[in-house]
């Protein structure tokens, strides 16, 4: 259930554990005094929304009062990454917000920098995707859009707030693979950021929405569109009424963690600080509130057990990708 720490299944090449980590003693750290966050993307999207949310909780609950926001996109999240690597001496109180894009992408070359070439501080949470129609669309279920698409691939337009072969793309196809349809067929229109695939999505340059369910909840809510499908094992307690693509006959279940890296050239017990303060502000009330109103679940792990989770989805992400052509080799 949403906010649980049980592990998420992952099904076909991807296998994703979640685990909770409880970091290292107590009274060798301390919290830092300011945070400043990068975002490698423009407002509206999930990095900017977690971004501004942890900073949220830091600041209501008191345990950092010194908080800022940077959003600088570009490059698939390549030029933050870049400036964050070249202007490291100048960064020791920045977090840069990343998520599974950091490894597709460094996959796909479209950036030469990696996960290896910043420091892991922590993962904070899990975001669920979930596929989204306007509300006055044909589509009443998973099952229309599926049948569409085999009928006809060039009817089902998808919207995604990131580039060809990225975490939207990969995972609606694979569950349009689940029914019998070819996943290289699939017509996937990028956007930069999540804001502007669910304007593609309003405006009807796109038939279905792609994306993670923490940035389509408030417009499904609104009912501005509506959610058919969300890939978690079982319905959410924060979204009883959106079905899974489990239930509906698709053995899909998907969590895109998200988390925050330090700037490399710090003393190790400068890192331990920053996992502290992570690990503070996620077990407050003030944070829990926001973690509700997104969907999202609970996903910490930090220091070295991050780095080596990331380690392990570097393959099982490069296994799945190949499967679908979205990397030659």
């Amino acid at each position: 259930m949403a906010g649980s720490q049980k592990p998420l299944k992952i099904t076909g090449a991807l296998f994703l554990l979640i685990f909770a980590f409880n970091g290292l003693a107590a009274d060798t750290r301390s919290p830092v005094e300011k945070v400043h966050f990068l975002i490698p993307a423009g407002p509206g999207g999930g990095w900017d929304g977690t971004a501004r949310g942890v900073g949220e909780a830091m600041v209501k609950s008191g345990l950092v009062t010194d908080v800022s926001f940077e959003n600088l996109s570009g490059g698939g999240g390549g030029k933050a990454i870049a400036k964050f690597i070249e202007t490291a001496p100048r960064q020791k109180n920045t977090l840069l917000i990343s998520s599974t894009p950091i490894i597709v992408r460094s996959l796909q070359k479209i950036f030469p920098q990696s996960f290896r070439d910043l420091q892991p501080v922590a993962s904070v949470i899990a975001d669920y995707s979930c596929f989204a129609v306007h509300a006055d669309s044909e589509f009443q279920d998973w099952q229309a859009v599926t049948k569409q698409f085999l009928s006809n691939p060039r009817k089902v337009k998808v919207a995604g707030g990131s580039v060809r072969g990225s975490t939207d793309h990969f995972v609606i196809a694979k569950a349009l693979e689940l029914a019998a349809g070819n996943p290289r067929k699939v017509i996937y229109i990028p956007y930069d950021g999540g804001g502007k695939a669910m304007a593609g999505l309003l405006t009807g340059e796109t038939q279905v929405l792609s994306t993670g369910l923490s940035e389509a909840i408030e417009m499904h809510r609104a009912g501005e569109i509506r959610i058919l499908a969300v890939t978690a094992s079982e319905r959410l307690v924060d979204t009883p009424d959106i079905p899974t693509l489990t239930e509906q006959g698709f053995d899909i279940t998907f969590a895109n963690w998200r988390g925050f890296f330090a700037a490399p050239g710090y003393a190790q017990s400068h890192y331990d600080n920053m996992a502290l303060t992570i690990a503070g502000v996620i077990d407050t009330p003030e944070f829990e509130v926001v973690r509700a109103r997104n969907g999202w679940a609970k996903l910490h792990i930090e220091g070295d057990a991050f780095y080596n989770y990331l380690v392990s989805q570097e393959a099982d992400i490069g296994t799945l990708m190949r499967e679908l052509g979205f990397l030659r080799n």
